[in-house]
Order: structure tokens, then C-alpha cells, then sequence
């Protein structure tokens, strides 16, 4: 039997957050703003105190981290976005350090409770179910554990397939708004990026099943894959830089050994175009996290090409990608998940793409990592790596090999110094091996 749907306002729905409780909310452009603002509004009328916010990345605005709501919202996130990336370095926010893979276990092993799960979901179809559309990631298990789920029912949400889907008796509280979703546009990518596009592309093989993120560097591998045959996805996320490789038939995952034919992903970010896409696409399958980012999982297909990014990285392949040093910029997310799950796979690539400096001419290629600098990705982890200088293979290499190798990516700028910090490391045997392997 299908419950009949009673519509409250979002500021009746939040009545039955408590001070002291959990609450997450869904992810990237699914995050429930009117809810989220709704809640502020009690913050703020001194209604709650010492709320816990738990989330992935979010789009759009995040009020509840702000200073003025100290003591009344505490943000615990599992990865430190964008718009919630200055409180957390100033303390008035939290970041709690994980694998991508492992955040919905926080929640169905009981390591945090979730009392109240804040989601936003497709409109129900005929048989009672809804579709939690951009964000199943940690969000499904979330709505499984919580003790009060409240769902924003929106058209603009994609009604997408895979483990997306719940039944309106699971949802205990319903708000209707039909504000469009959170749209991510990313520039075209520079000459840098161009560049190490291209030399990430150069590694893909025909039938190879790709991981890579968004942004720039993702955008300009895809656009040199025109005349690859028969890729697959199997990623934590998508952007609009896969649709005209699918609408050619480059992407079409029929080498993929488990989701054949089919787009697996667990969040997406882009335009409205993507949103589209996926909105009835038997083809794509939006997967709990749990399993997406499994690396024995990911290492059940063939020719897993893993392509992931980095903050800096020193001359032995030790790789941070969350931190400036002390100070947290993003998160572990699932770098580590798809680097091992790739590496496992038969014929897998595991790619670290970086450019070979920052805007300001600072080598992102350092002897040794910054002072605080967390290590996401080990040297042990690491095969490829490529900037816009070249791609080399550091699989089997010796650390001296490996420093050799790393510095002749780097920038013309900074190898000599570089080169000298490796002399100094490794002794005078560190230029002979240079040497007899030009």
C-alpha cells in the first residue's frame, strides 16, 4: 500500500531537528537548500543548539558553516568543498578524513548516527518511488539509518536508475519545491591542461573503462578520445565532457565485464545537460558508494584507467592531494579507492595529472612534501604520472629512478634545483643513474 503524500513547509519539516542531533544532507546539486535554509532559521531564532552537519561536497550556498552559527550548527563534513573551504581552514567547520568508499559505512556501522536525513528526490512514479537522482553516494545510507527522513520532492530531479531509487513509505516528511538544480560550468581548458590532456590520453587504451573527476584536466582528456573504440565508466562522478563521447558511441561499455553497456557513477556535478542525460537513462547506473568506490569492485573490469589529480607531489611519488601544507583545501575523496582499484585491475592504469607548477611559478613538484602536507596517495600507489612536460611510469622503480624520472616532468624552471635536491638525498650514485638512463 502507498501511503498518501502530505506536503508541509520547510519550516514545518525541520521542527523535528533536536538539538544535539545528526543531520545529512545530500549531495553536490541535490544539497535541499529550502530545508537548509529553513534550519538556519531556527539557528538563528536560538531554537537549536550543537547540530551536526554531515556531507560530501555540496553546490550552492552553506550557510549553517558560517561563524554566526557557532554553537548552534557544528559542519563535520567527509570532504572540504568549495563553499565551505574558508570556515573549515578558520576553524568554525570540521572535516572528518575517509575514503570516499567507506562514508556510508560511518553510518551503517553506527560510527555517527543520523538522525535526521535532509534529501531532495524526484517526483514519484506510479508504483511509489522516488529517485534520490544526482546524490545516492552516501545519501542512500543516510535514509536507511536515519530516524526522521524529510524529502524535498522537485521536478527538475533527474529520475535516475541503479541503487537511486526509495519508496515514498521510507520517507517520513515531504516539501515540494521546484527550484532548478545547482549547475557546475568549467572553463575550457588552458594550454597547460591541453597539454596534459593529451598526455593522459595517450595512456588510454581502446576498450579501457575510465575514473576521472571533473574540471579542466578530466574535460581535456575526454576531448582527446574522439577516435578511441569501446570505453567504458565505472566512477564516483561524471560531467558533461563524457555526453559527446556517448553520443558518438566511444563510451559505450560493452569490454566492461560487470555492468556491461552501462555508466556507473554515484554523484554527478555539471550543467542541466548531464541532469538530462541521466533522467530515464536505463544506461547509466547511479550506485551507492559503497559500491562504486570499492577497489576490489573497480578491479572487476579490465584496462581501469584511473585518472585523479594532486596539490603536490615529491621526488619519491608521494602524493597530497588534500592539504597546502598545514591548511585543508579538499579531502581524501576517492583517490586512493580508484588508484588501488585500478591498479588491481587487469591491464589498469592508475594516473596522477598535475600541472608541473602553480599560477605563481611554484614547483608542485617539491624534494619533500610541505611541512603538514598529507600524504593521500602513497609512493607505493602511484604508476603514472603525468604533467604537461610528459607522462612517466614509476611502477617498479627504485627511488632513485623514481626522482630521475619526476624531475624530467617537471618544469624546465625547476628541475635544476630539483636535480640538486635529489644529489643531496641520494648521494653522487643518484646522478650516475641519471646518467646511464637518459
Amino acid at each position: 500500500m502507498i501511503k498518501p503524500i502530505k506536503f508541509v513547509s520547510p519550516a514545518e519539516a525541520v521542527k523535528v531537528i533536536k538539538s544535539g542531533d545528526h543531520v545529512h544532507l545530500s549531495s553536490v546539486a541535490s544539497a535541499p537548500q529550502c530545508l537548509i535554509q529553513a534550519m538556519c532559521d531556527r539557528g538563528r531564532n536560538h531554537e537549536l543548539k550543537n547540530v551536526f552537519i554531515h556531507h560530501l561536497h555540496t553546490e550552492g550556498p552553506a550557510p549553517y558553516a558560517a561563524p554566526e552559527f557557532e554553537g548552534i550548527f557544528q559542519l563535520d563534513s567527509f570532504f572540504v568543498g568549495s563553499n565551505v573551504r574558508k570556515v573549515t581552514q578558520s576553524g568554525y567547520a570540521d572535516y572528518i578524513p575517509i575514503f570516499l568508499s567507506e562514508t556510508q559505512k560511518l553510518y551503517r556501522d553506527g560510527v555517527l548516527p543520523c538522525n535526521v536525513a535532509m534529501i531532495q528526490v524526484s517526483t514519484p512514479d506510479k508504483h511509489g518511488y522516488v529517485s534520490l537522482g544526482t546524490s545516492v553516494d552516501a545519501t542512500l545510507a543516510a535514509v536507511e539509518c536515519a530516524e526522521y527522513v524529510i524529502a524535498v520532492i522537485n521536478k527538475h530531479v533527474p529520475r535516475s536508475f541503479g541503487d537511486a531509487f526509495i519508496h515514498i513509505n521510507d520517507i517520513d516528511i515531504f516539501v515540494e519545491d521546484d527550484k532548478p538544480l545547482e549547475e557546475a560550468i568549467f572553463k575550457e581548458p588552458n594550454e597547460i591542461e591541453a597539454a596534459i590532456g593529451r598526455n593522459c590520453a595517450a595512456l588510454i587504451e581502446d576498450g579501457a573503462c575510465l575514473q576521472m573527476g571533473i574540471g579542466a584536466i578530466p574535460n581535456a582528456v575526454l576531448s582527446q578520445l574522439g577516435n578511441h573504440k569501446d570505453l567504458g565508466i565505472h566512477t564516483e562522478m561524471f560531467a558533461d565532457g563524457v555526453l559527446p563521447l556517448v553520443e558518438s558511441g566511444v563510451i559505450n561499455g560493452r569490454n566492461k565485464s560487470i555492468d556491461k553497456g552501462k555508466m556507473v557513477s554515484t554523484f554527478l556535478m555539471g550543467s542541466q545537460k548531464v541532469y538530462d542525460f541521466i533522467d530515464n537513462n536505463p544506461g547509466v547506473a547511479m550506485m551507492d558508494v559503497g559500491y562504486t568506490n570499492d577497489p576490489y569492485i573497480i578491479a572487476k573490469n579490465d584496462k581501469v584507467t584511473a585518472i585523479n589529480s594532486a596539490l603536490q607531489v615529491d621526488i619519491t611519488g608521494q602524493v597530497c592531494a588534500d592539504s597546502l601544507g598545514t591548511t585543508f583545501y579538499s579531502g581524501v575523496g576517492g583517490q586512493i579507492d580508484f588508484m588501488y582499484g585500478a591498479a588491481r585491475s587487469k591491464g589498469g592504469k592508475a594516473i596522477l595529472a598535475m600541472p608541473s607548477a602553480t599560477n605563481k611559478g611554484i614547483s608542485k613538484i617539491a624534494p619533500v612534501l610541505s611541512p603538514g602536507a598529507g600524504v593521500v596517495t602513497t609512493r607505493a600507489h602511484i604508476h603514472y604520472f603525468v604533467t604537461e612536460y610528459g607522462a612517466v611510469d614509476l611502477y617498479g622503480r627504485t627511488l632513485q629512478e623514481r626522482a630521475r624520472l619526476i624531475i624530467s616532468v617537471a618544469h624546465p624552471d625547476h628541475r635544476e634545483a630539483l636535480d640538486k635536491a635529489a644529489f643531496e638525498r641520494f648521494g653522487p650514485h643518484h646522478q650516475y643513474i641519471k646518467n646511464i638512463t637518459k
